[in-house]
């Protein structure tokens, strides 16, 4: 029992000098040796006698306590910062006097007076609203009679009635959607010493109304190589004809397969200058053509005169060392060469038409005379035409249809702006092409298609 008591002794002497009864080291260790000695110092904690338990795991965990971790402090915020005061509105400048108030000036506001509106300018309370507000000094040539978007691209002396661009789409029919043509077609191509360029678009007037472009254009290559032939057709029907734009498409179409079935010896025919042999081929498949016409007016039960086209054709042989160019076709349209700058109207006379009754050069039943009629309805609506022609090196030969050929025919204007734009030595691009095709000029609204071709 004496070894326990004086066992408990030490301990109790250790964790004295642990903690202490005071708040600083010298104190615990005054403590301790008072303890060592058998005196015990009164402190705050040695009030009187403690009930608290007092054993090894009371101690254990008091020390535990004792020695645990604060708290993590909270995280760095950067100091918040007043916000600098906004700068001092500088003085404002006054303007100088230039004269008299001008018109267009705020009556409220004196002579010499800063303002935010510069003399002359108008400001947003004096500005004119309409035509009649305009002031006696501005000539009144000056004045914006239309909308900005109608005085670009065209010639004359005033602006076309209609929008430059496309307004209402043409009505679909959910069955036919086929018959659906889009406003522009824009192709071009580029073989041997020729640059081809064409383009198709609708009128103003149908683009106004919502209908459909009627203009058909077809570009076709048959072959390859040096043998390759080009065939560029262009079909206008005739106005107000129900579906004529489906009669266009066919008379492209049909001729398309005409010649491409017999290319080779079209190619053959334009190389060594077989002109005889060339009219008689290709007036034989016109006229094939226009009877396929007349079949399917009777299929539709419309009239033959209006289930037509007038139907213009170019022939271009691929091979760099041939440059005979071959027209033909049936109707109205235009064929032009610009040379050296100036326009030439290379139209064929229709005297020049082989008009007998001769066979024709497959050994066939004789053809009938352009414009004659057969059982079956008219053989074509107009005399059929041919022209070969030999390209020089800067001539630009342009075929199209009758929606641009009477502006060319009729407006020097026209003829002259078009003239300047294509005559450079090299040839336009597609957008270029496009954008000088579509030069307006007012009357003149119908359906437009052209194509042109430029030699090396």
């Amino acid at each position: 029992m004496n070894q326990q008591r004086a066992r408990r002794g030490h301990e109790d002497d250790w964790w004295r000098q642990l903690y202490g009864d005071g708040e600083g080291g010298g104190q615990g260790a005054a403590g301790g040796a008072a303890g060592r000695a058998g005196v015990r110092t009164a402190g705050p904690s040695d009030a009187g006698p403690s009930d608290a338990p007092d054993t090894l795991d009371d101690r254990v965990e008091s020390a535990l306590r004792a020695v645990r971790a604060p708290a993590e402090p909270k995280p760095w915020e950067p100091p918040v910062r007043p916000a600098a005061p906004p700068p001092a509105p500088s003085p404002p400048i006054p303007l100088p006097a230039t004269g008299p108030a001008s018109r267009y000036t705020s009556s409220d506001t004196a002579p010499g007076t800063p303002s935010d509106t510069a003399p002359g300018t108008p400001s947003e309370d004096t500005a004119p609203d309409t035509l009649s507000d305009i002031p006696p000094d501005i000539p009144s040539d000056t004045a914006p009679d239309t909308p900005p978007s109608r005085t670009a691209g065209f010639v004359g002396d005033r602006p076309p009635t209609y929008d430059p661009e496309p307004g209402a789409l043409p009505a679909a029919d959910p069955g036919a959607l086929d018959d659906l043509v889009p406003d522009t077609a824009l192709d071009g191509a580029r073989y041997g010493s020729l640059t081809l360029r064409a383009a198709s678009q609708r009128g103003d007037s149908a683009r106004y109304r919502g209908e459909v472009r009627r203009d058909a254009l077809l570009t076709a290559r048959f072959g390859a190589g040096r043998q390759a032939l080009i065939l560029v057709a262009v079909a206008t029907p005739p106005p107000a004809a129900e579906g004529a734009h489906r009669a266009a498409r066919d008379a492209c179409a049909w001729i398309g397969g005409a010649v491409g079935r017999s290319y080779t010896q079209l190619a053959e025919d334009i190389r060594t200058d077989h002109r005889d042999a060339l009219r008689s081929g290709l007036q034989r498949l016109t006229d094939r053509s226009y009877g396929k016409l007349r079949g399917r007016a009777r299929e539709l039960g419309a009239a033959p005169e209006r289930y037509t086209a007038a139907l213009r054709c170019l022939l271009l042989p691929a091979d760099p060392d041939c440059r005979t160019r071959v027209f033909f076709g049936v109707g109205a349209g235009g064929l032009f060469r610009l040379r050296d700058g100036a326009w030439e109207d290379l139209e064929p006379a229709t005297a020049d038409h082989d008009t007998g009754d001769a066979p024709g050069s497959d050994g066939g039943p004789p053809r009938p005379a352009p414009g004659s009629s057969t059982a079956e309805g008219p053989a074509r609506p107009a005399p059929f035409l041919f022209r070969a022609t030999f390209a020089r090196p800067g001539d630009t030969l342009l075929l199209c249809s009758a929606g641009l050929a009477e502006p060319l025919q009729e407006e020097p204007a026209f003829a002259t702006r078009l003239a300047a734009r294509w005559k450079a030595p090299e040839p336009p691009g597609l957008v270029d092409f496009l954008a000088t095709a579509q030069l307006r000029v007012k009357g003149h609204t119908k359906d437009r298609t052209a194509v042109g071709v430029w030699e090396a």
